[in-house]
């Protein structure tokens, strides 16, 4: 399971992204589940760093899903039009 940070904002996002793209090369699951809970300061440059995380688990064979996605970012991924790239894990 790969964990999101409690600030994801676009000051973080380069960083963040990369540590999530390394945990996600050395998940040996196919099926990956990103964990949002902690997420609580957050911009739009969460969904930039989710779907970037969605096209490399895609490029690695593997599928991602989010796990307890705050209503805000849910909200927004929905005012985007991304949030069925972003499904609800299981």
């Amino acid at each position: 399971m790969l964990v999101l940070p409690a600030e994801l904002t676009h000051a973080h996002a380069v960083a963040s992204c990369r540590m999530l793209v390394q945990g996600l090369a050395s998940h040996a699951d196919a099926a990956v589940v990103a964990d949002a809970s902690a997420l609580t300061h957050f911009d739009s440059s969460a969904l930039a760093v989710l779907l970037e995380c969605r096209r490399e688990a895609l490029a690695m064979g593997k599928t991602l899903s989010i796990s307890r996605m705050p209503a805000r970012l849910r909200e927004l991924a929905t005012l985007y039009g991304v949030a069925q790239l972003l499904p609800a894990a299981p």
